[in-house]
Parts: structure tokens; C-alpha cells; sequence
């Protein structure tokens, strides 16, 4: 039997699903009644090109109506680097503090023509990890943490990387360095009880993996604040969790302590309510204090007492960032960043 061959029409595809052209800035450019160049000025921040407010509008305006997005990689092209600031995602527990000065920083970034792309590795940021993020061809790298080696500051700046900044205890060679004295945290805390008749001293060690770079210099500085007096300081390792810290709060007769500082503001209010659970008495039989200055300290009963830490601005580290991009060779800055001071409270 012979075939026969039936041909049957193509339905159309519904206008909504057929593919649409990708606009063009020369599409921006007739939309707006602009040369292409004048569309690029504008679209780029370009200071240079004096442009009236009404033709930027207008260029601003066709675009967002075309929905065109300028390329980012014709642009850095263009410019010979990329705009891109990659910050990897920290090795440690992100608390409110430090959330707050992350989004100040991407915002003070995002006003100076910066992308900010969060990378989120995990594990710690040591030189194999530098190679991850150079792949990406930031113009900068902003890295919390410690890990990071002249090995990876070299292999980024290799890469294209013009600034390469680190948020940690010590500096790193070829790297600018916003440095955090988490000593001098513990030893105002420490300083502050002493002050307060305490002489029995505990201090909480987070159980959680990656808060060491914190922990322990913390842990150091209440020790200097002791060393030369009476006083004891007794190590308290505790996980962020309920049961571990009902767990203390039963050994707490026996550890004859009569203060402690606990990290930071959260394992402050977890140890506290476990204590008050216990049936002790805040600050009879065991006077606490945190660190951050947290607002849910002060909603507490009795209130908590609190070192608060001043953070960079995320608009200085920014600026600082702004002028390692425009001038790579210049030596790397270094600045003591973390400040730090009690405030008393009804729980210490």
C-alpha cells in the first residue's frame, strides 16, 4: 500500500509566547530622540558628559518602557574591567549586627555604580576558594573572615581583582584590612565585672563551628583584663541551643562562678533564661553580660548588660573600595575598625 505523505500547518504561537527581540540601546536611543552615545553617558554615570536632567530623564524613561538592560560584560569591556564586587558569603553564623552593616555596605556600593554578588561558598575562605572567586573577574573582593593568604591575594589580583579587602583579627600582605579587635570586647567585658566586685569569672565559648576567630580572642581579652588580679577565669563551652544550656545552668552551683560573659547578646539571653529557669537569681547568684547591644537586650527582665561594638561604615568601606578600583597600585590601607564600650545594665 503506498504512503501518503499529509502535511499538516503549524499553529502560530500566542503572541505572549513568541520570542521577543532584545532591545537595543540604539532602540533607547530613537525611543528618547538621543544619539546612542548620549543613551550610553547616561546609562553608565558617566561624570564627564554634561547631560541636562530632562535628557536623562528621557533616557531613563525609554528604557525602563523598552524593559533594556545595559550588558554588563560589553560595558566592563568597555571600561577594561568589571564592575562587579564579589563578597563571599562568611564562614560563621551571620547575627543582626553584622547583617545591618552588609546591607549599608551593598547599598553605599549599589550608589557608586557597583554590582554586589554574594558568593556563597562554604567551608573556610582559604586560597582554593580566592580561585572559585577569581573565575568571576571582580573588579573587588570584600572577604569576612580570616583564611584568606597572600597566595590568594596574588591569584586574585592576577585575575583582574583590583582591591581585595579583609574584614578580620590580622591583616593579609597585598591586601587592604579593616581589623577587628575582638580582644579588646572580652577584655572590656572582663574589666567591667571585675569593676563590679566579681571575681569568679566564666566565659562562654560557642560550640558552633566557625566563631573561633571570634571566640577566642574574646575569650583572651577577658583573661587580660584578670591576669595581675584575684580574679578566676573559668572557659564555658555551650551550643545555640535550649537543652545545652538548661545542661549549664544545672552545673551552675557547682562551677562556684559568680559572673559571666556570654559571647555576644544571643547566648547572653539564652544562658540567662536557662540560669532563671534553674530558679538563680540575675545578678544575685550569677550577673551576665552579652555583646552587640541587640534591642531584645533591653526588653529583657532585668535588662541586659551589653558591650556595644562600632562597626565600620559601610559608605567609608565603600569609598575605600572606590579608590583602590581607581588606583590598584597604591599600598594597601590598614585601619582598626571595632570599637568597643560597655553599657551597664540591671544584669551585671
Amino acid at each position: 500500500m503506498p504512503y501518503v505523505m499529509v502535511q499538516i500547518p503549524k499553529t502560530p504561537a500566542p503572541a505572549s509566547l513568541a520570542p521577543r527581540s532584545v532591545p537595543t540601546s540604539a532602540d533607547v536611543a530613537r525611543l528618547a530622540g538621543v544619539s546612542r552615545a548620549t543613551v550610553s553617558y547616561v546609562l553608565n554615570n558617566t561624570g564627564a558628559v554634561r547631560i541636562s536632567e530632562a535628557t536623562r530623564r528621557r533616557v531613563h524613561e525609554a528604557a525602563r518602557e523598552l524593559g533594556y538592560v545595559p550588558h554588563a560584560a560589553a560595558r566592563s569591556l568597555r571600561a577594561g574591567h568589571s564592575r562587579m564586587v564579589l563578597m563571599p558569603a562568611p564562614a560563621f553564623p551571620v547575627g543582626p549586627l553584622y547583617s545591618r552593616f552588609l546591607t549599608e555596605l551593598q547599598w553605599a556600593l549599589g550608589r557608586l555604580d557597583y554590582t554586589v554578588v554574594q558568593y556563597g561558598t562554604a567551608g573556610p575562605h582559604d586560597d582554593d576558594a580566592a580561585r572559585a572567586w577569581a573565575e568571576l573577574r571582580p573588579v573587588a573582593v570584600l572577604v569576612p573572615g580570616s583564611g584568606l593568604g597572600p597566595r590568594g591575594v596574588e591569584l586574585l589580583k592576577r585575575s583582574g581583582a583590583r582591591a581585595v579587602v579583609t574584614l578580620a583579627p590580622e591583616a593579609v600582605e597585598g591586601a587592604h584590612a579593616l581589623l577587628m579587635d575582638h580582644e579588646a570586647v572580652g577584655h572590656c567585658a572582663g574589666r567591667h565585672l571585675y569593676d563590679r566586685g566579681h571575681r569568679r569569672i566564666g566565659v562562654v565559648v560557642p560550640a558552633e563551628g566557625g566563631l573561633e576567630v571570634f571566640s577566642a580572642p574574646r575569650l583572651h581579652g577577658v583573661r587580660r583584663a584578670a591576669a595581675g588580679t584575684d580574679a578566676t577565669v573559668t572557659e564555658l563551652p555551650l551550643a545555640y541551643d535550649e537543652r545545652d544550656a538548661a545542661r549549664l545552668a544545672a552545673r551552675w552551683p557547682s562551677l562556684g562562678l559568680d559572673a559571666v560573659f556570654a559571647y555576644n547578646d544571643e547566648y547572653a539571653m539564652l544562658l540567662m533564661r536557662a540560669l532563671q529557669d534553674a530558679g538563680l537569681d540575675i545578678p544575685r547568684d550569677a550577673a551576665v553580660i552579652g555583646a552587640d547591644d541587640l534591642m531584645l537586650g533591653r526588653l529583657l527582665r532585668p535588662r541586659l548588660s551589653t558591650v556595644h561594638l562600632e562597626l565600620p561604615s559601610g559608605r567609608d568601606l565603600a569609598a575605600l573600595v572606590d579608590r583602590a578600583v581607581h588606583d590598584p597600585g597604591a599600598a594597601p590601607e590598614l585601619h582598626t575598625v571595632l570599637g568597643a564600650r560597655v553599657v551597664h545594665r540591671e544584669s551585671s
